[in-house]
């Protein structure tokens, strides 16, 4: 997609101190959650980043929130440097850039009525008086399949689906330009899911909104994306536009993961990789390639030298020796 990026990262690091000592604490080592990624999200685009517990995909999406201080690295919103952004500044992107968390019972105050939880943004952040606040929030509930009647309710009185529903509308209100989906349907029934994801569809057409969504679900991930970005142990391994990497997998650790998943079709015939052991730990890990250790594909260069980033054609993009 031509065009500046809404959003773009470039090499973002987040390490975190390990130390030792109570009084006189001494820094012991680093982990590195998050080593060197970049990508791009264009408007009215999504990006799935896609990968086991502990690959540093939330730690991403935190950074993006301005939920963590990056350890280096650039954010770009726009073309400008988020980083150098002033007090009035922070204060547009972070209405621009919002969250749907994965369990949004978690998120919501269960003394408040919908009404109330969908208007805080507004009360917050916006001039609006109280006739326009509530005109906005009936609005949003009408565009997320919501009643007007419903706006009286409080969270324990909906189920699931409908309190991922008043998430998003949440989300809304301030007319984003790029919402962070953090696992949006993984707690639901599989009966809603489909619901939820047509629904964000939707909203994305119709406002031209940008993703950036934390996935495990490849179904959903397939669904849904533009991009995908394959992370492992803080780093991106694979990066490909979201037909082309389902279709053509190339890192061994991708087909990996596409091979644990359910087939789209009974009689489809997927090949069985099963990687041994677990991902290593971000403050140890292993020296060269970090998929290494458990790679089915693994030669001796793999061991010492760390890949480069290859690209393939288009946007298609992976880290791997096999591809030098």
């Amino acid at each position: 997609m031509n065009g500046t990026p809404l959003l773009e990262a470039r090499d973002l690091k987040k390490h975190y101190p390990v130390t030792q000592g109570l009084a006189l604490q001494k820094i012991v080592g680093w982990v590195r959650a998050v080593d060197g990624v970049s990508f791009s999200i264009h408007p009215g685009e999504t990006l799935s980043l896609v990968g086991e517990s502990g690959a540093g995909k939330t730690t991403v999406a935190r950074a993006v929130l301005l939920l963590e201080a990056l350890s280096g690295g650039q954010l770009l919103f726009e073309g400008r440097d988020v980083g150098q952004f002033g007090r009035a500044e922070l204060k547009e992107y972070r209405s621009n850039v919002q969250a749907v968390f994965q369990d949004p019972w978690g998120s919501m105050d269960p003394r408040m009525r919908v009404k109330s939880i969908i208007a805080e943004p507004l009360v917050v952040n916006s001039t609006m008086d109280k006739q326009e606040i509530k005109r906005k929030v009936l609005d949003l509930l009408a565009q997320v399949g919501l009643r007007a009647d419903q706006a009286e309710l409080y969270p324990h009185e909906f189920s699931g689906g409908q309190r991922q529903r008043i998430a998003v509308a949440r989300a809304l209100a301030l007319n984003p330009r790029l919402v962070v989906l953090d696992e949006p349907v993984s707690a639901l029934d599989v009966s809603i899911r489909a619901q939820i994801m047509n629904l964000l569809k939707d909203i994305q057409a119709t406002h031209e909104l940008s993703y950036l969504m934390i996935a495990h679900n490849l179904a959903t991930v397939r669904y849904m994306s533009h991009a995908v970005a394959i992370m492992y142990l803080g780093e991106i391994v694979e990066y490909a536009d979201g037909d082309e990497l389902f279709e053509n997998p190339l890192h061994p650790y991708t087909k990996a993961l596409i091979s644990a998943a359910l087939p789209t079709h009974p009689d489809d015939i997927t090949e069985d990789i099963v990687l041994p052991g677990e991902m290593p730990s971000p403050l140890n890990p292993p020296r060269g390639c970090h998929f290494h250790p458990r790679c089915p594909a693994a030669m001796d260069i793999c061991r010492e030298v760390a890949p480069e980033v290859i690209h393939i054609r288009g946007v298609h993009q992976v880290s791997c020796h096999l591809y030098d």
